[in-house]
């Protein structure tokens, strides 16, 4: 059985568009992209690559893979540990439209989303990696499809933007596996699903 693992960088207040370039995403009037180097260090480094580092297909939304599509089959040096991965494993991609993928190994997902991730899931072969993708991840979410996450929580807020979790959110609770802080305030998160959310109250005087 296959996992759906989503990785994101992510604001404070939650936001995660447009993390690594001021002309990445500027949908919604968003003018703050870039927001991740000016606190990225060797350990946010070391953290990247070691998510980056265990087998895995990319899951990505049409958006994040024209991004992704534009700028890493450009990068043709064979010690690159990221542009030699990404260009080789299959990115399975979620659109509305059916735009022609020239990225190699591209495939689209097809009308029904979900469907086609709940027979992904099912099958043998490596985990399945979200990167990026919002909208994507609201399906996600909604549907029950997420087995692990791995955010980084940089340490400002972006007041707008595109969220990891936006309306429609199915109530979830997570249990933190592994937790790592950087030079510069930046916190990865590992998360694996546990069940429902648990409430209670304290006890009345």
């Amino acid at each position: 059985m296959r996992k759906i693992i989503v990785t994101t960088f992510m604001s404070l207040d939650g936001v995660m568009q447009a993390p690594g370039s001021p002309e990445e995403d500027t949908s919604g009037g968003f003018s703050l992209g870039g927001w991740t180097v000016p606190l990225w260090d060797e350990t946010t480094g070391a953290i990247n690559m070691e998510i980056y580092g265990r087998p895995y297909d990319l899951l990505l939304g049409r958006k994040t893979y024209d991004v992704f599509a534009a700028y890493w089959p450009r990068i043709t040096d064979p010690n690159n540990p990221i542009a030699s991965v990404f260009n080789k494993v299959t990115k399975y991609v979620a659109s509305h439209a059916k735009p022609k993928l020239e990225w190699q190994n591209s495939r689209l997902l097809g009308d029904d989303v979900v469907a086609s991730l709940r027979k992904l899931k099912s099958e043998d072969g490596p985990d399945l990696l979200v990167s990026g993708s919002s909208d994507l991840l609201q399906t996600l979410w909604k549907n029950s499809l997420v087995d692990e996450f791995m955010v980084l929580i940089f340490p400002l807020a972006l007041g707008k933007g595109k969220r990891l979790f936006g309306e429609g959110t199915i109530p979830a609770g997570f249990k933190l596996v592994k937790s790592l802080t950087s030079s510069t305030g930046v916190i990865e998160a590992y998360y694996v699903l546990d069940g429902a959310v648990k409430t209670g109250s304290w006890p009345k005087p």
